[in-house]
């Protein structure tokens, strides 16, 4: 066999010096220079990431609470809240909003947080969820569209955390698969403050693109005045805003929704 010789590299002449043009942009780009620009659209663009729901990036607390109880008959509440750091949801289920998940600069910055309520209203359950699309700062005013835009993509994800995160609940009562979802959009510009119907639980959980969904041609139900049986909680118990109208710390209950009828 023949000998396998290589050859000795060329040596580099001082005449030789690499150099980048404007037209060629370098291999390796500056990291931090990207990590920077990227941060920068954080506080008003990044809401939960990609709209595919991810099971063993859930981590789901139970905060006094029977995990098997019927919702029509103990406040059952869910405060859902994303890191940007982790890429993981952590929901809470409790009997009022999880205020210790809200807490911090980082959160009040955000506000990417979504709550929901399980309400019997004259014999029926529904599911009530509310984002918070401006009002705070304002940041949240200036993309308040894209922020509309991007809640609207990513709660098909939130209610698929729901059902997953209280999995007994739905094997138990599989009928509140058929519950329909109210969505509170809360928002100081007047387009986007309004309250949308997006049907039974198991269809408004399914994936679609940004707000091309249709939405119900319902009326918002409205719990009984007076003492009864048939609504459940009572007014004065309810944990969560009857309105859509935000405060920098949490959600107040105001009179005076707009309700959309259909898109």
């Amino acid at each position: 066999m023949g000998t396998l010789t290589t050859a000795p590299p060329p040596m580099l002449t001082s005449k030789f010096k690499p150099s980048f043009s404007p037209q060629h942009k370098p291999l390796f780009p500056n990291r931090r220079r990207l990590w920077k620009k990227n941060q920068s659209i954080v506080p008003v663009a990044r809401l939960f990431g990609p709209a595919i729901f991810e099971a063993s990036k859930l981590k789901v607390l139970f905060l006094g609470i029977d995990e098997d109880k019927h919702p029509g008959n103990l406040p059952r509440t869910y405060t859902l809240t994303h890191s940007d750091v982790t890429s993981k949801l952590t929901l809470a289920i409790s009997q009022t909003i999880n205020n210790s998940q809200l807490q911090g600069w980082y959160n009040r910055l955000q506000r990417d947080e979504v709550v929901a309520q399980w309400k019997k209203v004259k014999g029926k359950m529904s599911l009530h969820v509310h984002c918070h699309i401006s009002g705070g700062h304002f940041l949240l005013d200036i993309f308040a569209r894209l922020r509309y835009f991007i809640f609207c993509k990513e709660l098909p994800v939130v209610l698929k955390a729901f059902v997953h995160g209280d999995g007994n609940l739905f094997n138990n009562y599989p009928e509140l698969q058929e519950a329909l979802v109210w969505v509170y959009f809360h928002s100081k510009i007047p387009e986007f403050n309004k309250v949308e119907c997006w049907g039974p639980l198991k269809e408004a959980s399914q994936p679609t693109s940004g707000t091309q969904r249709d939405r119900q041609n319902l009326t918002l139900p409205q719990p009984c005045q007076e003492t009864c049986e048939c609504c459940f909680p009572p007014l004065k118990l309810s944990p969560m805003p009857c309105s859509n109208e935000v405060h920098n710390d949490t959600y107040e209950p105001i009179d005076g929704i707009e309700t959309q009828q259909s898109l």
